[in-house]
């Protein structure tokens, strides 16, 4: 039995052929999964069965910013569908699981955002959830209006305010506020009511939302930046971290660091979920789970490798240096400072080279792990023994074999151990998070 109190939390992190940068190549892999929704229904049941917390999507306003014939190689942020729209859909095809939507704050404005997620959260019996993003692709700023991007810092300032203003829609409305009553003409209760009137630097939203409060109180709220104003916004407003830990140790220290942030925000140390990003290749033996992640790393060419580690750093050129020579000094980036942090320091620790290091960023520098189902559990059990994670989000690298290998082999191993659960504990995401249902701001007064 485990010495930590307590269940692992699992979110299924899935792009519709897989994780990695070439699954659609794979064999096995569905290629034209983006827009078939008989294949997002099976994944969400599939993910389901295996008593996942959370099905988490990523997002893009954009197609990479990349030249035409190099995004012709990718399945990604190519064509598919708006996620809220899907997992609207996915909520009446699946009753427990978790949904979560990545919407950027850098290009929405709070009140659409307050809305779409509320109505989630009703529609699907309270278990909604927002992945709160500030773009990074260039691409996006041209199809708003822009010709660059804010400076990284200034698109937190936006997004913490943001998020601010998302969180007070959410409470514009007390529970029991619609009394509904026939006889005396009252439809709600005006003393029930909070507009917001907010006025910031970014921002003037008057409220009150026109959704009422949400069967979860609010909506989950997750983040997934881990710069230092990453980690004070998700101190600020999370709910989940979405982590990229590469090392057991640096999984230690963030979460001894995000509990430090929470403590001085006013807020228990236990109030964020830590779930770093795992990439799973699943065997029988270790050699068939090796072979595995060989084949989709040789599917992976050479340009599009070596453009989605530009990307990564932040839209640079290394198209100039040898393939097979050290990563240049970048010290600045109009990019995730998380992923240039996270690659250049994975660079000089194990000095690789250019081609090793975009070999890496085909799963966006997440942790990759190989072998059996016991080995895989062995390493989700060392991280949450030992304080590195509260659980992980898994990335199946293609699409649906790699849900299903964890679904058949990995999760009934963690349950032998006890340390994932049999059953939900709730019907809400918090409830099968642990989380509390949050107090509106006005609740007292």
């Amino acid at each position: 039995m485990p010495k930590r109190a307590g269940h692992i939390k699992l979110g299924a992190f899935l792009h519709p052929s897989g994780h990695h940068i070439a699954a659609w190549r794979h064999p096995d892999a569905y290629d034209a999964a983006a827009v078939d929704f008989k294949h997002w229904t099976e994944l969400a049941q599939t993910a389901e069965r295996g008593k996942f917390d959370m099905l988490f999507l990523a997002d893009m306003t954009a197609m990479r910013n990349w030249p035409l014939d190099r995004s012709s190689r990718v399945h990604t942020y190519v064509a598919g569908f708006e996620p809220i729209t899907l997992l609207s859909a996915l909520s009446v095809v699946t009753s427990h699981i978790g949904l979560v939507a990545t919407a950027t704050t850098t290009y929405n404005e709070p009140f659409h955002v307050a809305r779409k997620f509320a109505s989630l959260d009703h529609l699907s019996g309270g278990r909604a959830a927002w992945n709160l993003v500030t773009s990074t692709n260039i691409g996006e700023a041209f199809n708003f209006g822009r010709e660059e991007h804010l400076e990284h810092d200034a698109r937190y300032d936006r997004a913490a305010e943001f998020a601010r203003v998302v969180r007070g829609l959410w409470d514009s409305w007390g529970d029991g506020a619609f009394v509904r009553d026939k006889e005396s003409g009252r439809y709600f209760d005006p003393a029930k009511v909070h507009p917001l009137n907010h006025k910031g630097e970014h921002f003037s939203v008057r409220g009150p939302l026109n959704v009422p409060r949400s069967p979860q109180g609010r909506p989950v709220m997750v983040q997934a930046g881990t710069s230092d104003v990453g980690q004070d916004l998700a101190a600020e407003v999370a709910d989940v971290l979405f982590a990229t830990s590469q090392t057991l140790e640096n999984g230690q220290k963030l979460c001894k660091s995000l509990r430090e942030r929470l403590v001085k925000a006013g807020r228990e140390p236990d109030e964020i979920k830590v779930m770093p990003g795992l990439a799973p290749f699943i065997g029988s033996s270790q050699q068939e789970a090796d072979d595995k992640f060989d084949k989709l790393q040789s599917l992976v060419h050479p340009e599009i490798g070596l453009q989605l580690l530009g990307e990564m750093l932040g839209s640079i050129d290394l198209s100039g240096y040898p393939l097979d020579g050290p990563l240049p000094e970048i010290t600045t980036t109009i990019g995730s400072h998380t992923a240039l942090k996270l690659f250049t320091e994975m660079a000089k620790r194990e000095n690789l080279t250019i081609r090793q290091l975009y070999l890496r960023a085909v799963l966006r520098g997440h942790n990759v792990v190989r072998g059996t189902a016991v080995k895989i559990a062995d390493h989700i059990e060392e991280w949450y023994e030992n304080n590195g994670a509260d659980g992980f989000n898994i990335m199946p690298p293609y699409l649906p074999g790699g849900l299903d290998d964890f679904v058949n082999l990995v999760v009934p191993e963690l349950q032998r151990r006890g340390l994932f659960r049999n059953e939900y504990e709730g019907k809400t995401l918090r409830e099968n998070l642990g989380l509390k249902r949050p107090e509106s701001r006005h609740a007292g007064r």
